[in-house]
């Protein structure tokens, strides 16, 4: 089975009920293997196999529900489609919610400022039959697809309250007499049904606003990458190769296309620099502040900023296959994945707005029954009130806006992490296990000292030469360290695996390599006490010199194991080099537990016994040799360069290799969940809370009745107080 992953950006969805409706409706199509529907991003994530269904089929089936899909607009440009529908939606929205409340305002001025005069309840009438019928037209629309459908969501109780409320003081307009003729005023409650129109409008206007604060991290990371693109082309005219600068849309660019890129330009591709030199900053890709040095042969990737020269770019890597699409891609399929968590909240949704409509229902026979004088009136009142205020709203936002608030934030820090499990997972963390090579330490060796016996007036020279074709990984420090010199000439070059290199120069035969090959070969032991990796150089005669070679910590690392150790976690280092070396790393880095001389295996099986001990562990690592240990993990970290996240499969990669994004990443999740939770108590809290008043409890004891249109305020300020808390984790 072939599966595909495609992003639909959803129409018509209000409420969680809503995300439960259509999530379902995806997921019991036949060739889907899942789906993710976010209401705070407004897209569908679905996984399904093309030889089985199709998208327009998918379609069909979330329509059968009583929503749409805009299949269309799906794969690489649903973000963009996604923000279109809503900002179309969000004007649409301002036109009603702003008529809406004018109309409003003048029902309550002529209700309440004005004395009566003749016709003034028609007027009353006319005014808020626009309202109702005009700027709360879909709520009816919607409610009713959903009743077809045999569905409820946010829209019907919408629907329900300003119908009662509407009917209600429309009949006691044109009857009177009903409730006169008993002793009972027949008042008019036009003004409640405008209300609850205007503050559901406003509400939804100002929650769609705020949710799109949300996703800016996605909408930021689109805006890197330039529209349009310099291309440098050669043609033939009269004979001769004539070259031309065009202007082309970033779309048209080919992979061997040589790209202008003028200062302060964005780059639009991935690609090598081919001519001139400058500083680029490569922030939004590393995190890191100061500009990088590029010269011909660097690297260079779309959506990092020129600074101050012209260059050349050979493109290499061009629209879906860039880096930065990578990022964007990774956090868009993360943002649209579900918290744990969220499956409570799907269960709730799912009975949420048909329970509310039965205790309003209970709330009007309470009414009718125990209520008194004008006990009917007060009752619909009463159940307008509860249908109102009642919130699936933010029980739907909820989880979706912190996630993708988190999400967003871990990358603009140069975090990418994979789904919102691994967000809410990191959070339960109490071990650290870290990889050295590469993760505490900087991955390459340094030469660190230098001792060559002047007695051997050729060695400098000679160790060049030899290390110059050498394959090993010390080679390049060890070349480095000795330039510039005079370049000789080797003959008989051996590479002698394990112990060192060997060739002639001059008519003299050298040697380089370790302590152990030096003794093999002269007979006699080589003394070396210092620290970290000894080359020897020797010949026939004797050792002409010692080298030593180190790979440093990491400036960064030591007060990262500060930081982790200070959130409560233990920091345990694993490696697969001797103990002298783990135990120096160790005590630099302020780590008390070390396992050395490890091979990828142990690692997996020392991860296996921390867990067997009930521990969450987290497991940091290069994501290659430490691969078996990061797969077994509660929380896989892989420590990456830009060029590499294409490759990543841990749930978290770090852009930057700097160990210092670990406690990062651990407070985010913390402070995410943390949100998560505040959420869901206070809309859980809300409604426990909301609902019993709205019904009327305190009218026994205090007198108080909720005004519907008061009712609908505090339900839209609810679902925005949901959205702006979410917000706080982008600060």
């Amino acid at each position: 089975m072939v599966t595909v992953r495609r992003n639909f950006p959803v129409k018509g969805m209000g409420c969680a009920a809503c995300v439960a409706r259509v999530q379902g409706a995806i997921r019991s199509h036949e060739g889907v293997s899942s789906a993710n529907v976010s209401l705070a991003s407004g897209i569908a994530q679905v996984d399904y196999d093309p030889s089985v269904c199709s998208a327009g089929s998918i379609r069909k089936a979330v329509q059968d529900a009583g929503y749409d899909l805009d299949v269309e607009g799906s794969g690489e440009d649903a973000d963009s489609d996604a923000d279109r529908l809503r900002e179309d939606g969000m004007r649409k929205l301002g036109r009603r919610a702003l008529a809406a409340l004018v109309l409003t305002a003048l029902v309550m001025l002529l209700s309440m400022g004005f004395r009566d005069f003749p016709g003034k309840g028609y007027v009353l009438l006319a005014l808020s039959a626009v309202s109702v019928a005009w700027c709360g037209r879909d709520f009816f629309v919607n409610a009713w697809k959903q009743a077809r459908h045999g569905s409820s969501n946010m829209d019907t109780l919408v629907a329900l309250s300003v119908t009662i409320s509407f009917l209600l003081s429309t009949f006691n307009l044109l009857f009177p007499g009903v409730w006169t003729s008993r002793g009972l005023p027949a008042d008019l409650y036009f003004e409640s049904s405008t209300m609850i129109v205007a503050f559901v409008l406003l509400g939804r206007y100002l929650e769609e606003k705020a949710k799109m604060g949300t996703t800016s991290a996605i909408r930021r990371l689109r805006g890197l990458q330039p529209s349009t693109v310099t291309v440098r082309k050669v043609s033939v005219q009269e004979g001769m190769p004539v070259v031309s600068e065009v202007d082309v849309p970033v779309s048209e660019v080919c992979p061997g296309d040589i790209v202008i890129v003028r200062p302060g330009d964005s780059i639009p591709v991935d690609g090598t620099v081919t001519q001139g030199s400058s500083y680029v900053d490569e922030s939004m890709l590393t995190g890191e502040p100061v500009p990088v040095s590029k010269t011909e042969g660097s690297r260079v990737y779309a959506g990092t900023v020129n600074s101050n020269g012209s260059f050349y770019v050979k493109a290499s890597g061009i629209g879906s296959d860039t880096v930065l699409s990578g990022i964007i891609s990774l956090v868009r399929d993360a943002q649209g994945s579900r918290a744990p968590v969220q499956d409570l909240v799907d269960r709730v949704a799912a009975v949420f707005v048909p329970v509310i409509i039965g205790l309003s229902v209970l709330t009007f026979i309470l009414w009718a029954v125990f209520g008194g004088e004008g006990s009917v009136a007060s009752g619909l009142l009463a159940m307008v009130s509860v249908l109102v205020i009642a919130c699936p709203c933010s029980l739907g936002l909820a989880t979706p806006t912190a996630i993708i608030a988190g999400i967003g934030k871990g990358a603009s820090m140069g975090v990418l992490i994979k789904d919102a499990a691994a967000l809410q997972g990191a959070a339960a963390v109490d071990v650290v296990v870290l990889d050295k090579t590469g993760t505490l330490t900087e991955g390459h060796p340094v030469v660190t000292g230098m001792d060559l016996d002047r007695c051997f007036p050729g060695a400098r020279a000679a160790l060049h030469a030899l290390e110059r074709r050498s394959s090993h990984p010390l080679s390049e420090a060890l070349v480095s360290a000795t330039s510039p010199c005079d370049e000789l000439e080797v003959f008989d070059f051996e590479n002698i695996v394990g112990k060192g290199v060997k060739g002639t120069i001059q008519g003299t035969t050298w040697y380089a390599g370790s302590p152990s090959f030096a003794r093999e070969v002269l007979g006699k032991n080589v003394e070396y006490s210092g620290e970290g990796t000894a080359i020897i150089l020797f010949n026939d005669s004797g050792v002409a010199g010692i080298v030593s070679l180190d790979d440093p910590l990491k400036s960064s690392s030591a007060k990262a194991v500060r930081d982790i150790r200070s959130l409560g976690a233990e920091v345990h280092m694993l490696t697969g080099d001797n103990m002298a070396a783990a135990r120096r790393i160790a005590s630099a880095a302020g780590i008390g537990k070390v396992e050395a001389d490890v091979l990828p295996g142990d690692k997996a099986e020392y991860v296996r016994s921390l867990q067997a001990k009930g521990r969450k562990v987290a497991m940091v690592g290069d994501g290659i040799n430490d691969s078996a240990a990061l797969a077994l993990s509660d929380l896989s970290i892989a420590m990456g360069k830009g060029s590499g996240i294409a490759m990543d499969s841990a749930m978290v990669t770090m852009v930057r290799s700097d160990l210092g994004q670990v406690p990062g990443l651990i407070r985010l999740s913390r402070k995410t969940v943390r949100i998560i939770r505040e959420n869901l108590f206070w809309a859980f809290f809300y409604n426990i809370l909301a609902v019993p008043v709205a019904a009327g409890v305190l009218y026994p004891f205090t007198g108080f009745m909720l005004n519907p249109g008061i009712a609908a305020a505090c339900m839209a300020c609810s679902s925005i107080c949901v959205v702006l808390n979410s917000l706080r984790l982008r600060r």
